[in-house]
């Protein structure tokens, strides 16, 4: 083997380590999050009185859409959401965050097309392609948060999933999770560092340290799974769109989970659909398999979670599954839903490379401005 070889594979298997770490350290985040909001809410009870302003589900989404709006990352926050939840956050005001997580993650590739604003006719078709995932994901908001809201369904369904997986809390998960026994001297660790604290600011303290090392450990992951793997995935796009709904519902799912991100999957279609290679139409089911794609990193995260606290835990995520795959069931299924997304996001390309003020105008607005004057005045 040469030396240019071995310097190769020796980059490898550093770069898979360091990815195995950084999954490790998500795990790990997610346990200090939970940990830290027990301590700091003193329980249920304590929970519910700290996020009483989001009883309103109208709120809590808005709160979901505007906390991944500015990190830029589904996956961070849905992570939190986990945490969180295992905490003690009811799980009634986890769901429509979870929702809004979905709006505001769309803002990445909106934010690439604007890349093709010096172009009339690139800026339209790639500005078309980014909103299209933006009008799907609000229009399945508009249909299963009130359905949510009236019968619960999906907390429900997922409930009864979790229950199937993981069992009554003498009967969870710890007996046989090897995560725990893996993540608790870490998490042990993060607590003894923040020790000289009083009383809940311990608590508060675990909850800002693992939402940074959830932000952190992310971003850093969908880098380096990126670098490892973009070259295949790019592979996988290129065959996918154009072959049908089918295919590219699938492929788009594939290739979120392997870079670990809906973002990076979706603006990987964004250049493609502004040098005129795929429509917006061919695009839309490689978007949509992305949003399916991306409830791994909820998966992954509640699998840290043990005893009590492990169902509905898993049960949120399991949420965010069946939010999406129903979702894209529904909407896509049905022809007539199926257009609105896509008339929508034509009739706003068009605004916008006509007014690119306007297009400016409606990312700011729409995932910042808007979003934190609503909750402002709700609350």
């Amino acid at each position: 083997m040469s030396a240019s070889n071995q310097q190769t594979l020796f980059n490898k298997i550093i770069n898979w380590a360091a990815i195995a770490f950084l999954v490790y350290l998500v795990l790990v985040a997610v346990g200090t999050v939970s940990g830290g909001f027990k301590l700091a809410s003193g329980g249920s009870a304590g929970a519910k009185e700290i996020f009483s302003f989001a009883t309103n589900p109208f709120v809590a989404l808005l709160l979901g859409a505007l906390a991944t709006a500015l990190v830029q990352s589904s996956s961070t926050v849905t992570s939190v959401i986990v945490g969180l939840v295992a905490g003690g956050l009811p799980i009634g005001i986890a769901i429509p965050m979870v929702m809004g997580a979905n709006i505001g993650t769309t803002i990445t590739n909106t934010l690439v097309s604007i890349g093709h604003i010096r172009s009339k006719e690139e800026f339209q078709r790639a500005f078309s392609a980014s909103t299209v995932h933006d009008f799907f994901n609000l229009l399945a908001v508009l249909i299963f948060l009130p359905l949510e809201i009236m019968f619960g369904f999906l907390e429900k369904i997922a409930s009864s999933l979790a229950h199937l997986f993981v069992g009554d809390a003498d009967l969870s998960l710890k007996s046989y999770n090897f995560i725990k026994p893996l993540v608790k001297p870490a998490v042990g660790l993060v607590k003894d560092a923040v020790s000289f604290l009083d009383g809940k600011a311990v608590g508060i303290a675990m909850v800002v340290i693992g939402i940074f090392m959830i932000l952190f450990a992310v971003t850093t992951l969908g880098k380096l799974l990126k670098q490892a793997l973009v070259g295949k995935a790019k592979d996988l796009l290129h065959g996918a769109i154009g072959r049908g709904p089918i295919a590219g519902i699938t492929s788009g799912a594939a290739v979120t989970i392997m870079v670990q991100s809906s973002s990076t999957t979706t603006s990987l279609m964004i250049p493609l659909a502004g040098s005129g290679v795929f429509t917006t139409r061919q695009i839309y089911p490689f978007t949509l398999g992305a949003n399916i794609g991306t409830t791994i990193t909820a998966l992954l995260a509640a699998t840290s979670i043990t005893g009590p606290a492990a169902q509905v835990a898993l049960t949120i995520a399991l949420v965010h599954v069946m939010f999406n795959v129903f979702a894209v069931a529904l909407i896509y299924g049905i022809p007539l839903l199926r257009e609105i997304p896509l008339q929508l996001a034509d009739k706003l390309a068009k605004i916008g490379a006509e007014n690119k003020p306007a297009a400016l105008g409606y990312v700011l607005g729409s995932f910042f401005v808007l979003p934190g004057l609503i909750m402002f005045a709700v609350r």
